[in-house]
């Protein structure tokens, strides 16, 4: 199995890793994507007023440019405390087991704007880009990775991948048809949709994946072990999406 996460906007700064290596990232064949994104967004963080414009930042937040100037020169930490935001809180990787800590880098990829699908426990630096961010002398986001990343899933050939990514990120990267898998969207036990508790909802299945280590290879043990959780799931018969239905 394999969890898609999305990344979060905010992120966790500094880090004592050694700089990016494009090479020791998850998904090798996606290298050279990454690295035209990397150029890209090096490039534009050499222009503080187009990057500010580009990147949609307030004056609050030019400490961003430098971050993107510096992307294969500055430190690294995993990408799973990298992140911060609602679904990292709940999750909270920091306060988890080495052992869950290992899970968490095997089954997980974080999907990043510049690097595509990343290890859990990928080294990442600090960055600035959201999916649907156009970077100038690159393709929009959307062609840029799409068609990449899904022949990248295949070619990693997880027996099941499950999709906990927002629709934005869905769209640089789809999950092949030639690859099971399920989408998850949080409800209400009466199937209104939810926006607040979304993120968090999902930070706090991963996190009790993460402490269960359980061994799932299909969308029918991953319902044996949420059933063992007291998690409740359910199919939407219109949208085959899965629903992981929460209390309000």
């Amino acid at each position: 199995m394999k969890i898609l996460l999305p990344p979060s906007e905010t992120k966790r700064p500094g880090g004592d890793g050694a700089p990016l290596e494009l090479g020791s990232l998850a998904l090798p064949g996606l290298q050279a994507h990454r690295s035209a994104a990397i150029d890209a967004l090096v490039d534009l963080a050499a222009d503080e007023e187009s990057a500010r414009r580009v990147l949609k930042l307030s004056a609050r937040q030019l400490d961003d440019i430098a971050h993107n100037r510096m992307l294969r020169a500055a430190p690294t930490m995993p990408a799973i405390d990298r992140y911060t935001g609602v679904l990292f809180d709940a999750l909270d990787a920091s306060s988890l087991t080495k052992s869950s800590r290992r899970w968490l880098g095997e089954y997980v990829w974080i999907h990043s704007a510049p690097l595509g699908p990343v290890g859990a426990l990928d080294p990442l630096p600090a960055y600035r880009l959201s999916a649907g961010t156009s970077l100038p002398g690159l393709p929009a986001l959307r062609r840029h990775w799409a068609d990449a990343t899904s022949a990248a899933i295949a070619d990693a050939q997880p027996a099941f991948v499950l999709d906990l990514r927002s629709e934005a990120y869905v769209a640089l990267g789809p999950v092949p048809a030639s690859v099971p898998s399920s989408y998850v969207r949080v409800v209400t036990e009466h199937g209104r949709a939810l926006n607040h508790f979304n993120k968090k909802s999902k930070g706090l299945l991963v996190r009790a994946l993460a402490e269960d280590r359980p061994r799932i290879s299909s969308l029918r043990s991953f319902r044996a072990w949420a059933a063992r959780r007291g998690i409740v799931l359910r199919d939407d018969p219109d949208s085959g999406i899965l629903d992981l239905v929460v209390a309000e």
